[in-house]
């Protein structure tokens, strides 16, 4: 088979662009009448087609030439086409279409990003005045409020907004001037306006953006303020309802503080329009408006809890913004419960206390603990039926000499000293002894209020720790820092690490568990911890918490040595 020059395929080729000719011969198979791919030759020697080889084997091999492309041209449109290149109308044409170049505005450079610009080190001096002049060092007395203050002194912008939005702040909590004026410049609530300006100022503020200073003061506020409440919120739940399970006290901690339902009580006291002032808090998106309520409203609760103390975040929980602890909302889920055999105090008996109960309970002089109204909420009477056991004489005698106990005290009577060390015994025994073994016997059981108590506080100490400890760092770091610190497995590590976990009690079916599947003890050893801290501030107050937490467990150490 073979093509000339007056086949149809020339004359097609000859009128036709090369892409056509590709598709066109590619299109078209060779084949024999027996279906197998015959020879092509090329008999035109002026063709084309000339450059072309085709081999006759089982697979045809196309050799295409390479064409090379000289030249574009362009069709000129027809007002380009019908004036001269020296025609008025031209020239007024491309005259105006300079004029739109020019107007433009022409792209900057896009600077780097400021993370990845190099500063050169401050040197000495400048860093010494820098932390000489700041706000964190000139407290002395109050540690805990300097390193919540900001790193710099507050400049005219943010002097401005505390004249404009400062007392309508003060006035939605409930805040008379005439007290605010006089308070002595000593104590900490002459710090509660710069504090009260920080906690508005969350991170999508105007001076939040443009201010370091105040974003970082911002959310080290909001850090320490969720920790407050919840612990708040605990000890307060505790007393006012002694019979439940801490599962659902913590139900009823979510139900008033959970993110959903803050922005409703920033609307309710009207300080929507400080947080929001260019927006409506009810038309934003749910993602929009509730993570800004959430930190904006714990800051305001650390703000007062520096300034007032823990008594002042009951009033304005519970007075001003109007959380009602019986509503609908904040009820715990229901559940089988087993018979409640044990009893309650007399003053938990038959009522519920109210938070101006709580708040205007004055400790008695001559009390045996810390915190008593709080401790007889975790240790109800009737418990001395577990005393006198095998545990008492094997275990507790080691335990005691490792945590120091029992802390030298002033008291006037001796038997004041006498019955607190056997308070003290049983309740250690309590946080020793697993609900496991009791459970179904005493369903409200000791451990699991101290665990709770225990918690809160732990979360509380640290906190404080860290922000007096890294004045500079923003709250979102020491958030992180915060959580690997108190992470479960490392708390079960530091008890494991004094040998105490040998003298924890299970019933057989939990110990034989843990005894096959080791990473269970973890939880085990962390809640025995938790309930350790949470007796040492029942019975001795915070101090013995951050003795046991820094000074005995070394909660800062790196990495713990597990035995």
């Amino acid at each position: 088979m073979a093509l000339t020059s007056s086949t149809p395929l020339q004359q097609h080729c000859g009128s036709s662009s090369m892409d056509t000719l590709h598709s066109f011969l590619f299109a078209h198979h060779f084949r024999n009448s027996y279906g197998h791919p015959s020879s092509l030759s090329v008999s035109h020697s002026n063709s084309i087609f000339s450059n072309w080889e085709v081999k006759g084997t089982s697979k045809i091999r196309w050799v295409f030439p390479r064409l090379k492309i000289y030249a574009v041209t362009r069709i000129p449109s027809d007002t380009e086409s019908s004036s001269p290149s020296n025609s008025p109308q031209r020239l007024l044409r491309e005259l105006a279409d300079m004029k739109t170049r020019e107007r433009s505005p022409r792209q900057k450079y896009k600077l780097p990003p400021k993370t990845y610009i190099l500063k050169t080190p401050m040197d000495d001096r400048k860093l010494a005045e820098r932390f000489l002049q700041s706000p964190q060092l000139s407290l002395k007395s109050f540690p805990l409020l300097s390193s919540c203050l900001p790193a710099k002194n507050l400049g005219d912008l943010d002097r401005a907004w505390m004249e404009d939005n400062l007392l309508e702040a003060k006035q939605a909590l409930g805040y008379p001037l005439e007290v605010l004026n006089n308070i002595d410049q000593n104590s900490p609530a002459a710090h509660f306006d710069t504090l009260l300006y920080l906690a508005f100022q969350h991170e999508e503020s105007e001076r939040s953006k443009k201010a370091r200073y105040v974003r970082i003061g911002h959310s080290r506020l909001a850090f320490l303020g969720e920790f407050v409440v919840s612990f708040a919120l605990a000890e307060f739940f505790l007393q006012r309802y002694p019979r439940e399970p801490p599962a659902c006290l913590r139900e009823r901690v979510f139900g008033l503080t959970n993110k959903r339902v803050l922005p409703y009580w920033i609307k309710v006291v009207c300080l929507d329009n400080l947080v929001f002032p260019y927006d409506d808090i009810t038309k934003l998106k749910r993602h929009e408006r509730e993570p800004i309520v959430k930190q904006v409203f714990f800051a305001l609760m650390a703000a007062i809890y520096l300034c007032f103390g823990t008594t002042e975040i009951y009033r304005v929980l519970f007075e001003v913004f109007g959380m009602d602890p019986d509503a609908e909302d904040c009820q715990p889920k229901a559940r089988r419960q087993l018979e409640d055999i044990d009893y309650v105090s007399s003053e938990y008996e038959g009522k519920n206390l109210t938070w101006q109960e709580i708040v205007a309970y004055k400790r008695p002089a001559d009390a045996l603990f810390a915190h008593p109204r709080l401790h007889r909420a975790c240790v109800p009477p009737g418990i001395h039926k577990f005393r006198g056991n095998i545990w008492d004489v094997d275990s507790l005698p080691h335990i005691l000499q490792a945590l120091g106990y029992p802390l030298p005290m002033l008291d006037t009577i001796p038997e004041a000293t006498e019955a607190r060390n056997i308070e003290l015994g049983l309740a250690l025994q309590l946080c020793f002894l697993h609900p496991s073994k009791y459970k179904f016997e005493h369903p409200r059981f000791c451990f699991e209020r101290f665990e709770y108590v225990g918690q809160n506080i732990q979360d509380v100490t640290m906190a404080e720790r860290l922000l007096m400890k890294h004045l500079d760092a923003p709250g979102h770091w020491i958030q992180e820092k915060h959580r690997r610190l108190l992470l479960n497995r490392w708390c079960g590590r530091y008890l494991r690490e004094k040998g105490l976990h040998k003298s924890i009690i299970y019933g057989e079916q939990r110990k034989q568990a843990y005894e096959e599947n080791r990473k269970l003890r973890n939880i085990a050893s962390t809640a025995v911890q938790q309930a350790l801290h949470g007796l040492a501030y029942t019975v001795y107050g915070k101090r013995e918490v951050r003795r046991l937490m820094f000074e005995y467990f070394d909660f800062e150490q790196v990495m713990p040595k597990s035995p």
